[in-house]
């Protein structure tokens, strides 16, 4: 149920995304979805990739400094108040919500979010019980 993001710590000048894309895409590596928040300084890119060990790989033979973070992929239906009901779900059994950020894909009625919480196992288990599908792993690669 789990899904592993890649995070990649960037200096915060021209050019650095574009080496990452390229280091990953000289490697076969497919980005499926991406994330990036900065400040004056650095920024960080959260990635989900089709092979994580292989984009890690390279991205520090490449001198990149990579983390990585167990993230958790949610299909949310697409339609007003689809995103307010799982987050209340959360909300009622205080699991906060550290970070999120869509997943493109082609459906026309769910989205996909990747979301980032401070219990996980707890957030699961919470959105399992409500019936809210949980992709796994392999699914989210693939997609």
């Amino acid at each position: 149920m789990k899904v592993e993001q890649i995070s990649v710590f960037l200096e915060n000048k021209a050019g650095r995304l574009a080496e990452v894309t390229k280091v990953l895409g000289e490697a076969a590596v497919n980005i499926r979805a991406l994330s990036l928040a900065d400040t004056t300084d650095f920024g960080i890119l959260r990635l989900i990739v089709d092979n994580y060990e292989k984009a890690r790989e390279v991205l520090k033979q490449h001198g990149f400094t990579v983390g990585k973070t167990e993230v958790v992929a949610i299909e949310v239906p697409d339609r007003p108040g689809g995103l307010a009901w799982v987050l209340q779900i959360l909300s009622n059994s205080n699991v906060n919500v550290e970070y999120m950020y869509a997943f493109v894909q082609h459906s026309g009625k769910n989205a996909v979010i990747i979301f980032r919480f401070d219990n996980l196992e707890r957030a699961i288990e919470l959105l399992q019980q409500q019936g809210v599908r949980i992709y796994r792993g392999e699914e989210v690669y693939r997609l």
